[in-house]
């Protein structure tokens, strides 16, 4: 399996992400902060994620990848759009309640050529953590399968937190 990336555009309104690889949760504090940056921009209008080229993804990396969707809400964008054409992928998303966030579709519409590679941000163990709790909580409110899922991964990183 390739070693997960993930790029980002911004073109004519729409933010483009796009996942590469093994995205997991090595990439999770350059994407949070990418994020946070990239959504206080007035210029974006619309949100798609490419999966197409995605070959695993973590649920840190799902839980981020909600959050986006959150707060485009919040923001009063329209609902973001994610791409997946991998049925494992696509299998994931749905189980995990993604189309009640998303506009899940099978293929790209088109292709955007200006897209660069997120830089690496690396952060103490405690701030990755934090970013593993809150993506997880976020997946915990999409549905009660997620809840039962994840709540032991988060009960067990808190108190390993808090000592």
């Amino acid at each position: 399996m390739q070693e997960g990336s993930i790029y980002s555009a911004l073109v004519e309104g729409m933010y483009v992400l796009k996942f590469v690889g093994d995205v997991r949760l090595t990439l999770c504090s350059s994407l949070d902060c990418h994020l946070q940056q990239s959504l206080s921009s007035p210029e974006v209008k619309n949100i798609l994620i490419d999966l197409t080229q995605t070959e695993g993804i973590d649920s840190t990396s799902l839980g981020l990848i909600a959050k986006l969707s959150l707060k485009a809400k919040a923001l009063e964008l329209d609902k973001p759009t994610l791409v997946s054409t991998n049925d494992d992928i696509t299998r994931i998303l749905f189980t995990m309640g993604f189309d009640h966030i998303f506009v899940l579709i099978d293929q790209l519409p088109s292709s955007v050529q200006d897209l660069k590679e997120l830089p690496f941000v690396q952060e103490s163990v405690d701030e990755m953590k934090e970013r593993i709790i809150d993506s997880h909580r976020i997946l915990m409110d999409l549905n009660e399968r997620n809840r039962e899922a994840f709540q032991d991964l988060v009960t067990t990183l808190e108190s390993v937190k808090e000592n």
